[in-house]
């Protein structure tokens, strides 16, 4: 969890870059997340079987990896933002002993949406790139997505 202050709209600019992140990827985070997520497809878990379906090794399911996409925004914008939408692709698997780099960058700003391109990496190359459209408050009270209550006279 993020101690750090709430980002505020005004604060991101367009070419802001996000601190990088690096995220050891071991044998239980691959499986303990896919069985999270529900996803039991055995190559997930189950080292012998990803190697008979021809994987060198058990690999991270898609919704670890947009999981992941959306904690490492919302881990730099702070508590009160708000993910509008993620668009993800799939490249390289993720497998154990290796280790992802997320990396993004503010590529747009309009309209009170910011659009962050992100990219995580391994070893193999591009295991996920994809962009996350966020909503940040203008001030830390606001709420992204509530509606404000007119006052009766």
């Amino acid at each position: 969890m993020s101690t750090r202050t709430p980002l505020r709209y005004d604060d991101v600019e367009v070419g802001d870059q996000l601190p990088p992140f690096d995220l050891p990827l071991t044998r239980t985070l691959i499986t303990s997340t896919a069985i999270a997520t529900r996803d039991y497809q055995d190559v997930h878990h189950d080292p012998a079987r990803a190697v008979e379906r021809g994987s060198p090794d058990i690999f991270m399911n898609i919704l670890t990896s947009n999981g992941l996409v959306g904690r490492y925004v919302t881990d730099w914008a702070g508590a009160n933002a708000f993910v509008s939408a993620i668009r993800i692709r799939l490249g390289v698997p993720n497998h154990p002993g290796d280790t992802m780099r997320m990396m993004g960058t503010v590529s747009a700003k309009a309209d009170g949406v910011i659009t962050v391109t992100v990219k995580g990496s391994n070893s193999l190359g591009d295991h996920v790139t994809g962009t996350v459209d966020l909503v940040i408050p203008a001030s830390p009270d606001e709420v992204p997505g509530a509606q404000k209550k007119e006052r009766s006279a």
